[in-house]
């Protein structure tokens, strides 16, 4: 009898503890659940997780996935025929090269020298020139002494000295690149030329650099061809967006001796372990260079690159595209710094627009506010916003 009360007691006991510290979890249940911020948490989670597009797909009734399955299967039949519109649109941009090259070989004869334009072909009007005219009638008057000196240095320049070094410095993408012992070098560039890929060809475009003979090396054209892909991947075709870089590949600079700007010779002491003594050493190392555009990182067979190379290759295929689709064609209005004026202003109106619905919103808090200030008591002072 004696061991039946205690293993009754100890029962009993058992059961309370149990008890003590079921109560104990129900009034921290109570206590988490009165705090507002765990609270609003917990319903921002529900809400994100109830209104998820995938939440609703899940949702669903089979039939209706069933019929969705079928509009992806239409989707990607989309994305093929698109693919075949963009490999259109290739064989179209190398019919009007065709079109645009005479124009463009007449834009480096004149560049060069090569030709003079005629009286014609040099007239145009601007509004700056117009509201100069009066300006330019006195200042004739005050520079007959000097027209002599002046008509003799014209008739010494030939073209238009610097043309694609200008453009290089006005166009903040490539003065990034250009470094000051490449400078010399760009002087002797005549012209930039975009070849697009035969129809028998796999999608590219190839860049061309023609330079005069000069002191740096022996090449007349230096090239850069971008491979393009134009295809859904079968592993993600929805993410097909029309054709897209996906490899480069430059040229080999014949260099002449001790000109190679893409390295410089640095020294360094080394120090023999066993003797102790001291030697100088001499080694060429990389060299930061506008000219490195033309060896360009090439990805390993694996396809795996690290952040920095996968960074230098986006860098790369981006200024590829520039250059094909802006500098070539349109070369004059970035010389003169027309399109850039062009591209700020338009950079200007989107930033106007974000700003204007950003202050539209600060007007909606502020409306929201003023309500509620106005719920409070008069012993409140206001919100003072810092300007």
């Amino acid at each position: 009898m004696a061991d039946n009360s205690k293993t009754e007691g100890s029962a009993v006991d058992h059961k309370g503890s149990n008890d003590d510290s079921g109560n104990q979890k129900g009034k921290l249940a109570d206590q988490v659940m009165q705090n507002p911020q765990v609270l609003a948490a917990l319903q921002e989670r529900l809400d994100s997780v109830s209104h998820s597009p995938s939440s609703y797909i899940e949702n669903l009734p089979k039939s209706v996935k069933r019929r969705i399955n079928a509009l992806k299967q239409l989707q990607v039949k989309y994305a093929h025929i698109e693919a075949k519109f963009y490999e259109d649109v290739h064989a179209l941009e190398r019919k009007y090269a065709a079109l645009y090259q005479p124009h463009f070989d007449k834009r480096r004869e004149i560049v060069t020298g090569a030709v003079e334009p005629t009286d014609a072909e040099c007239e145009w009007h601007s509004d700056a020139e117009e509201e100069g005219k009066l300006a330019d009638d006195l200042k004739k008057k005050a520079a007959i002494e000097e027209k002599g000196d002046e008509t003799d240095q014209e008739e010494d320049l030939e073209g238009i000295p610097d043309f694609w070094l200008t453009i290089f410095r006005n166009v903040d993408m490539l003065s990034e690149l250009v470094q000051d012992h490449d400078e010399p070098i760009l002087k002797h560039l005549q012209d930039i030329k975009v070849k697009f890929s035969e129809p028998e060809e796999p999608m590219s475009f190839t860049l061309e650099f023609h330079f005069e003979p000069n002191e740096f090396f022996s090449n007349s054209v230096l090239l850069k061809t971008y491979k393009m892909k134009s295809e859904p991947d079968q592993s993600d075709p929805f993410s097909f967006e029309g054709p897209e870089i996906v490899d480069c590949d430059g040229c080999t600079i014949d260099w002449k001796k001790g000109k190679n700007v893409t390295v410089k010779t640095i020294k360094k002491k080394q120090k023999h372990k066993g003797r102790g003594t001291v030697r100088t050493i001499t080694k060429q190392v990389p060299n930061d260079s506008f000219f490195n555009f033309f060896s360009p990182v090439k990805a390993p067979g694996d396809g795996e690159l690290d952040e920095d190379s996968e960074f230098t290759l986006a860098a790369d295929f981006e200024i590829g595209h520039f250059f094909r689709e802006r500098i070539v064609p349109r070369a004059v209005l970035y010389f003169t710094g027309e399109a850039i004026e062009d591209e700020d202003f338009e950079e200007g109106e989107e930033g106007e627009e974000e700003e204007n619905e950003e202050e539209g919103e600060e007007e909606d808090d502020d409306d929201d506010d003023s309500e509620s200030d106005s719920r409070k008591e008069s012993k409140n002072p206001a919100e003072c916003k810092q300007q």
